[in-house]
């Protein structure tokens, strides 16, 4: 089983104990590479990943400083990174760190200046009003003079590998693109010149090290009007190949199309394999896929030849022990990733700390918590996300846990909200945690209602309440309470939809079960109040939703509200006027409230009770796996 995707690989020098590579991804941990940051690699190493390559390092503060990125300018940063390197191999891993010049046009103005430089005076990312600076040939020689010293640092410290970052958008990628790159020195014009930069940076890195395997990452498709395409990359891909790198990884997108960088849920699986594919039949170096990519996919590649590595990020992220799960027969012990950019992904771009929706340890590897001082009897009440993960770090700390739900299926919300297949890693989530559970001194007890007075609560040492929320239904809207009106958790739990529907709120809810329903042949309409569609949701997530919405044909009408619900259909006031919307069903996603009751009654009672999920404050998922993990972490 994954023979293929677990066979030891070739990446110049290196032998990788799998295919199965961490790509680099930034943790905002610090400018420093310290105690934080060790721990939180050495964690995957130890799980059995065949290469790590590190976030973002920069090679020189000359023309900017990145207050996120750690320097590798000077050798006082070398002890830092052989601690580092000593503790990926300690646990017999590898490791490349990656390095650039620059972000260009996408990142901050350079020291001393109101602009970036960049390849050209091209427009910048946060303010396309204004131009940035074109670097000077003397300017572009500089970044390359300064690139083989830094990457003779990570020599020095005892690195494996040198990753060159070449992709999406940043500064070596904006030389790459005619649409970034209008030089007319030897720097611009042809594919020739603009690839004359990184093809530099790569003999640089060469010159310094030679015993450095080096990586470069290509961007296929920036899906972008003047964007790079397939043909191009395609053409680039031999030339970059036979400059002298290892591995030649293979990614989509820029900034202005990020949800093709980070893939969303609605993208399904491996969206980036055929890509490269393309690029593994035209080069004669080792290719490495990304983007959504599960390990059944990733062996079937292997072995069909279509790449050689598989990059796995957001994947080690939810579970740096997944090569070791997979190696052991254990596919459905590894935790999965549910693609929800939302503490990884979300955090990095407002420049905060990497987290995880599922894996509230990442960041803090080095300062678990250990076993509880005394054991205790804790029941939860709700298996929703948050009562599981109390559930599944109490017991792990040595507490006797009982679980009650009175559905007749753990997961609360998230059983139900995983109907549409694009949202079925949920229930993957929901299987995890039983399956943990099943081998720790918990159990669980469905179809089991709780009240203030039940007997399960006499013996509790702790009570922990997980209750979720309920459903809002206004009734200042007349008709809500019709036979053709259901809210979003009946229709997901199955309640009768016509051909026509109209969805009452485009919140993530609503227009994630609008996808769901124009997929599956209904007519939708999605009225929204606000004047946009899913206002609440990460952006790189939304770009892709509003694409996918468009194509199914799915009608958005904001600035919008609902006044009344009658046998002709949803009567409507937007900035036309008034309207009818026909209907055969009207489904309401207007959000949720707490459901608390528990909660008022036996903090009334005098019992030991904490909260934490829904029943506190309505979040998404992330909000109320971390807060029951931390309040479990303190029992």
């Amino acid at each position: 089983m994954l023979d293929n995707l677990l066979s030891p690989g070739r990446i110049g020098r290196l032998e990788t104990r799998n295919r199965i590579v961490m790509p680099p991804m930034h943790v905002g941990f610090g400018r420093r590479v310290e105690e934080q940051e060790v721990a939180y690699f050495a964690a995957r190493a130890a799980g059995g990943v065949g290469l790590i390559i590190t976030g973002t390092m920069t090679t020189t503060s000359r023309f900017e400083d990145n207050e996120g990125w750690p320097k590798v300018e000077d050798d006082a940063v070398v002890p830092d990174l052989a601690r580092l390197a000593d503790a990926v191999h300690a646990e017999g891993g590898l490791l490349a760190g990656q390095l650039t010049p620059g972000s260009g046009r996408v990142g901050p103005a350079e020291p001393g200046g109101d602009v970036p430089v960049s390849s050209s005076a091209t427009p910048w990312l946060s303010d396309p009003s204004r131009l940035c600076r074109e670097l000077s040939t003397a300017e572009v020689e500089q970044l390359v003079a300064d690139y083989g010293p830094a990457v003779a640092r990570l020599a020095a410290a005892g690195f494996d590998a040198v990753d060159i970052h070449s992709h999406t958008g940043y500064l070596i990628d904006q030389f790459m693109s005619s649409q970034w790159n209008q030089r007319t020195d030897r720097y611009g014009g042809s594919l020739e010149n603009r690839l004359r930069f990184p093809l530099e940076l790569i003999a640089a890195a060469r010159a310094a090290a030679p015993d450095l395997a080096i990586t470069f990452r290509l961007t296929v498709d920036h899906h972008m009007p003047g964007g790079r395409t397939l043909d191009e990359a395609l053409q680039m891909a031999p030339v970059i190949a036979g400059a002298g790198i290892d591995l030649l990884m293979v990614d989509d997108g820029a900034f202005e199309t990020v949800d093709w960088i980070f893939p969303p849920y609605y993208m399904g699986d491996a969206p980036l394999l055929p890509g490269a594919a393309a690029v593994r039949r035209v080069v004669g170096v080792p290719v490495m896929a990304t983007g959504n990519m599960t390990p059944e996919i990733g062996d079937r590649a292997v072995a069909g030849g279509e790449v050689d590595f598989i990059g796995m990020g957001r994947a080690l992220i939810a579970d740096p022990d997944l090569p070791r799960k997979l190696a052991a027969a254990r596919p459905e012990a590894v935790r999965p990733c549910i693609r929800c950019n939302q503490l990884c992904v979300g955090n990095i771009l407002v420049g905060q700390p990497l987290g995880c929706a599922v894996n509230p340890e990442v960041g803090i590897e080095a300062h678990l918590p250990g076993p509880a001082q005394q054991q205790k009897h804790v029941v939860v009440v709700g298996a929703g996300p948050a009562g599981l993960e109390v559930a599944r770090v109490a017991a792990s700390r040595g507490h006797r846990v009982d679980v009650y739900d009175e559905n007749e299926h753990a997961g609360g919300v998230l059983w139900p909200a995983a109907t549409p297949d694009f949202k079925r890693e949920l229930r993957r989530m929901v299987d995890w945690w039983q399956g943990q559970l099943a081998d720790l001194p918990v159990t669980l007890h469905l179809g089991h209602r709780i009240t203030a007075d039940s007997p399960e609560l006499r013996d509790a040492d702790q009570v922990v309440v997980a209750t979720g929320s309920v459903q809002l239904v206004p009734a200042s809207i007349p008709g809500t309470d019709r036979d053709d009106v259901v809210d979003v958790l009946r229709f997901h739990q199955g309640a009768p939809v016509g051909h026509r529907v109209v969805m009452v709120g485009g919140g993530l809810s609503g227009s994630d079960a609008a996808l769901e329903l124009a997929r599956e042949g209904h007519d939708v309409t999605v009225v929204e109040m606000l004047d946009e569609i899913a206002r609440d949701m990460l952006l790189v997530n939304r770009i892709t939703l509003l694409r996918d919405l468009d194509e199914a044909g799915v009608r958005l009408l904001t600035s919008t509200r609902v006044k009344e619900i009658t046998d002709d259909g949803v009567v409507v006031e937007g900035p036309d006027g008034p309207a009818t919307l026909p209907a055969d069903t009207v489904v309401l996603a207007l959000g949720s409230r707490p459901r608390s009751d528990l909660l008022t009654e036996l903090t009334a009672a005098g019992l030991p009770v904490e909260a934490v999920g829904d029943c506190v404050q309505p979040a998404k998922v992330g909000e109320a796996v971390n807060n029951g993990y931390a309040l479990a972490a303190r029992l």
